[in-house]
């Protein structure tokens, strides 16, 4: 039998209603299951995280817009810091699942259909990107550590490509690895330009990012050959 709540409501004081996009879908209690309650706390977490500072995020009024008390909310993450964390690690895991490359792509190509699916999510889930990009707790390891992984999953998959297309290996996939990491960083910032300021259009910003790609990776050449070094 699924696990139900069991944890009863507690009397809070009456709140500000927040944003009708950060509450429930609907304002009757509505009893979910251990799982279905997590996953809907996560995505209230995910757009106020995305919206406010960190300190100016209320647990109170995540909690008021889910239905359930502030003690229920703490029964799934103990403190605040570890809600914050679980809604990092579950943005990130949907980033990287929804731009997974098709392996059956010739390396360009593959390149362009996942940079594709990069702007599409992007586009469609703008609060949990920007919550994910920013991070938000200063110099918190756990956080940056979430940041960075997702990072490098990304390059890993670029050297892939590297690998089956110009057969690079050992220290010249890592001479790689550290240009790519300027063009990761090149990605993000273009990406949160696109969802703040809407300068370039959805296809602008994807076929920059592609010919970023491709001048980081002849830059590199270009220092493999000042390095008297193969490609």
């Amino acid at each position: 039998m699924t696990k139900k709540e069991t944890t009863p409501r507690s009397k809070s004081k009456t709140k500000a209603a927040p944003p009708a996009s950060e509450r429930a879908p609907t304002s009757k209690r509505v009893r979910f299951d251990v799982e279905e309650r997590r996953a809907q706390l996560i995505a209230l977490g995910i757009q106020r995280f995305a919206r406010h500072p960190y300190d100016d995020v209320s647990i109170d009024e995540i909690a008021d817009a889910a239905g359930i008390s502030k003690g229920l909310l703490y029964h799934y993450f103990p403190t605040k810091r570890a809600f914050y964390v679980a809604a990092l690690t579950e943005s990130s895991a949907d980033l990287l699942k929804r731009t997974e490359p098709d392996p059956t792509l010739p390396p360009l190509e593959r390149a362009i259909a996942g940079l594709t699916r990069y702007i599409d999510y992007v586009d469609e889930h703008a609060a949990s990107f920007s919550a994910l990009m920013r991070g938000g707790i200063g110099s918190d390891r756990e956080v940056a550590s979430i940041v960075d992984t997702t990072r490098e999953a990304f390059v890993t998959r670029i050297l892939e490509n590297a690998v089956t297309a110009i057969g690079l290996e050992g220290a010249s996939l890592d001479r790689l690895r550290a240009v790519l990491r300027g063009w990761i960083g090149c990605t993000e910032a273009l990406s949160l330009d696109y969802l703040e300021r809407k300068v370039l259009s959805r296809d602008e910003v994807r076929n920059a990012l592609v010919k970023l790609l491709i001048s980081h990776i002849d830059v590199f050449r270009q220092l493999q050959a000042e390095a008297g070094l193969s490609t």
